[in-house]
């Protein structure tokens, strides 16, 4: 029997690429894209397949799919880990940024879905072979904080798009599944704190935002935060699972902080989230 084949967004660095690894490892035939090609020559080493593809462009993400069917004939699993966080305030972030983090985190993930679906639709048809979406989601769809209202927008507009997307695939033989990432060590902390710094520079928001940055640079460490690889599991643990769960919570401090959110009223929340970003 010819091995499963998954096919990885966001897969030049931080957990995309750690997930390439390690679904490689578990016995999947990976193909591992992003914008930039040069930083997967490693993953290439590894026998990954490895193109370019960018997310926010139709012709990009239609001929990538055509060629991972024209040269596996399958694709049993779509992993949508492509995605950004820019911090700022709403009064302050263009409102053309704001597009492109949907864009990307949104409606780059759901177009692939579009073109997958026909080809895991066949397979179920025709080989009773089950089809699976992953969705790298955040616990940043359950909080929220200042200055990341349009990121954490996208979360929460992945999370409903997806459990939708699940009861109509269910039919179909196709498992959509929900990965909630919290508090990891990857390169997104430093983009989004240095985003926030940069769009409030001179404004309104400056001293705030400042401190806000602090707090986010707080909690980038191996003390508060934990690797990729942590994501990567359970990432691949959705991905073997005969009946994954609808959702997966996973990185140090990720149960808590939902916890926190079901339990605390929201002015509560509010005030918690005051003390930490507006007032150090």
């Amino acid at each position: 029997m010819s091995p499963r084949v998954a096919l990885v967004t966001g897969g030049s660095s931080g957990i995309g690429e750690q997930t390439a690894l390690l679904l490689k490892k578990a016995g999947f035939e990976v193909y591992a894209v992003a914008r930039r090609v040069d930083r997967m020559a490693a993953l290439e080493k590894q026998g990954i397949h490895v193109f370019g593809m960018d997310v926010t462009d139709d012709a990009s993400m239609t001929g990538g799919i055509e060629r991972t069917i024209a040269e596996q004939g399958r694709l049993d699993v779509l992993v949508n880990n492509a995605g950004y966080g820019s911090y700022g305030a709403v009064e302050d972030v263009a409102i053309d940024e704001a597009r492109r983090q949907f864009e990307v985190n949104l409606f780059g993930l759901a177009r692939l879905i579009q073109l997958v679906t026909p080809h895991m639709r066949e397979g179920f048809d025709k080989l009773n072979q089950r089809g699976r979406i992953i969705n790298i989601s955040s616990v940043g769809a359950v909080i929220y904080e200042p200055f990341g209202a349009w990121y954490h927008a996208t979360k929460f507009a992945v999370e409903g798009f997806s459990d939708s997307l699940r009861v109509e695939l269910a039919p179909f033989g196709i498992d959509v599944v929900i990965i909630r990432p919290a508090g990891i060590l990857t390169e997104w902390n430093e983009i989004s704190r240095d985003s926030l710094v940069e769009t409030s520079r001179g404004g309104a928001y400056e001293k705030q935002a400042r401190v806000a940055a602090r707090t986010l640079k707080r909690v980038d460490n191996r003390v508060m935060s934990s690797g990729p690889r942590t994501v990567a599991r359970t990432i691949v643990k959705a991905a073997s699972a005969n009946r994954p769960r609808t959702r997966y919570a996973t990185g140090r401090g990720a149960r808590l902080a939902m916890a926190s959110r079901r339990i605390l009223p929201d002015r509560a929340f509010d005030a918690v989230l005051t003390r930490a970003y507006l007032r150090g």
